[in-house]
């Protein structure tokens, strides 16, 4: 009886982008291969890990080992639990076809034991990543129409406030002021930690409400606000 090894992934954003846990996908696959009399030797678990490079998930290397010692079939809830990018999936899929192994992806019905699913498996893998680029093209033109008309994108930049529309922004005096210091400090050559501690000692407050300033808060408006130093 071939084995097969299943790997399942949740990203760093909770629950993967289609919404199914770990216990989810892992009793997909559990439920596959008793329906296709396969024998399930073992599970793979990235939890808490983004999609991107292969060689980043440790625990998908060691499913592609597996895998591909046994030339038996790796099965997974969706190609995009597998990779986020084309160019990852078909190395992967070129691995496994190399060492004899198969892949199976319950959701997009793909099994690479015929040829027609090799087929299948890379226009989907194409077809994927050209959905995750209209995805962000889209969500880029909404944040810069958003921004074109003052609109929060984000968290609220410091030196502004919120409007009492919860939706735009509008410049907060006080924040301002605490800029305009480091900018002048930061032209006058001072390091973070002391415009940090002036900053304290001047009684400026923080984003947060605080009142003592960290050289890292300091790093961060600077970077935001590209503040140069003279």
């Amino acid at each position: 009886m071939q084995k097969v090894i299943g790997y399942i992934r949740v990203s760093t954003e909770g629950q993967a982008s289609d919404g199914v846990s770990l216990e989810a996908q892992t009793h997909r696959i559990g439920a596959w291969c008793e329906a296709n009399g396969y024998e399930l030797a073992g599970v793979f678990s990235d939890a808490g890990v983004s999609g991107g490079r292969a060689d980043n998930r440790p625990a998908l290397q060691d499913a592609l080992d597996a895998v591909c010692r046994s030339g038996g079939v790796l099965v997974v809830y969706s190609l995009s639990r597998l990779a986020r990018s084309t160019k990852d999936t078909l190395v992967i899929g070129e691995r496994l076809e190399k060492a004899g192994a198969d892949l199976v992806s319950l959701s997009e019905r793909i099994d690479t034991t015929s040829a027609a699913g090799k087929m299948v498996f890379r226009l989907l893998a194409v077809m994927a990543e050209f959905e995750r680029d209209l995805t962000a093209e889209r969500t880029a033109a909404v944040m810069a129409h958003k921004r074109s008309k003052g609109e929060r994108t984000g968290t609220i930049p410091f030196g502004f406030s919120l409007s009492d529309d919860g939706v735009s922004l509008i410049t907060d005096q006080t924040e301002q002021a605490a800029l305009q210091a480091i900018q002048e400090m930061r032209e006058a050559g001072m390091s973070l930690r002391r415009i940090a501690e002036s900053l304290t000692e001047r009684g400026f407050k923080t984003k947060s409400g605080g009142t003592v300033w960290k050289h890292s808060s300091v790093q961060s408006i600077i970077n935001r606000h590209h503040v140069s130093a003279a």
